[in-house]
């Protein structure tokens, strides 16, 4: 399994870019210098898994101490400032990269909480939160309401992801890399599905907020 390891080698820096992109794009939206740009950058697609770690006592981070992720959001950051039209017609294979994103760090991150012992509520809770981690820390960092807090199926997806992890590792039906394999498909067709169809959660609007709109 050799090359798998190594294909998710891949599509977790993937991942890291398209979501330092995400960062980035959002940072210069708002003005911010660029110092601000390359922090929303590296939170975005670092953070959550910064996070993890923390919990997990997986210190320090390995966020902070593999270069490989910060080169690659510095790398994002550059090609989003001084590429920024192109960036801008980059929509629909970034969101495709962005759910792979999604999909790698739903599954590693429930993988990784198991192997440093802990349960299978730790496990998915901390899956979900290294795949939107970032992401809700950009959000609040830029004063606006998170993204997985609205209606779309996008934490959703993770919570599915990092669940499979976890049964597959309690079940023992297939092998660990199986399991793997399956949860990421799972994750991501589920996240293209959402997209493609304009799949949402309920939204439940009070008088006020209907009436606002």
């Amino acid at each position: 399994m050799d090359k798998l390891y190594a294909l998710y080698n891949f599509l977790d820096l993937a991942g890291t870019f398209v979501f330092a992109i995400s960062g980035a794009t959002a940072a210069k939206q708002r003005g911010l210098d660029l110092f601000g740009i390359c922090a929303i950058a590296f939170t975005v697609a670092c953070g959550g898994g910064i996070i993890r770690d923390l919990c997990i006592g997986a210190i320090p981070p390995t966020g902070l101490t593999n270069w490989r992720y910060l080169v690659t959001a510095i790398i994002a950051t550059g090609m989003t400032i001084g590429l920024y039209p192109f960036v801008q017609r980059l929509n629909h294979p970034v969101l495709l990269f962005d759910a792979l994103g999604l999909s790698i760090f739903a599954v590693t991150g429930a993988q990784k909480s198991l192997g440093y012992g802990h349960n299978a509520e730790v496990a998915i809770l901390l899956g979900i939160t290294t795949a939107v981690g970032g992401g809700v820390l950009r959000d609040i960092l830029l004063n606006r309401v998170p993204v997985i807090l609205e209606k779309e199926i996008y934490a959703s997806a993770a919570l599915i992801g990092a669940l499979i992890v976890v049964l597959g590792n309690y079940l023992e039906w297939v092998s660990n890399d199986w399991v793997s394999i399956i949860a990421l498909t799972v994750c991501f067709g589920l996240r293209l599905l959402a997209l493609r169809y304009h799949w949402n959660l309920p939204v439940f609007l009070n008088d006020k907020t209907e009436h606002i709109k």
